[in-house]
């Protein structure tokens, strides 16, 4: 079944703010979401302490296919690393901190404990 669009950007916005929730209780803190330039989003950037986190934040209902974390492909990886470097290239007092990239799988269960949250830090290297 084909999800609308509107009700994708919805079931989207609300994973973000789950995995916000999740991040900041953990003491990151937000510096911007969905940062968009021509050349993709990234769905958060974030603070963790002294290090600029870009997080890929994963939704996943179904995981017949793979879990959330296992659908962000080396394509995928590589639009966020060069999203990341504009990103820098137009916040240049950013630019003295090392930098990461996570992601934040969240699946749904049918039970009643809700999201499973899965976060993995250093998902990935910048793929340039």
């Amino acid at each position: 079944m084909k999800v609308p669009p509107r009700l994708k950007r919805l079931i989207g916005n609300s994973g973000e703010d789950l995995a916000l929730d999740f991040l900041t209780r953990r003491g990151l803190n937000l510096v911007q979401r969905n940062y968009q330039c021509r050349l993709g989003e990234i769905d958060l950037v974030i603070l963790d302490q002294d290090t600029l986190v870009f997080v890929e934040v994963r939704f996943r209902r179904d995981l017949s296919h793979g879990t959330a974390v296992e659908t962000v492909t080396p394509a995928k990886q590589k639009k966020i690393a060069r999203c990341a470097r504009h990103f820098l290239m137009h916040n240049p007092r950013f630019n003295h901190l090392p930098c990461r990239f996570d992601v934040v799988g969240l699946s749904f269960t049918t039970d009643s404990r809700g999201a499973d949250i899965q976060w993995i830090k250093h998902a990935f290297d910048d793929c340039s």
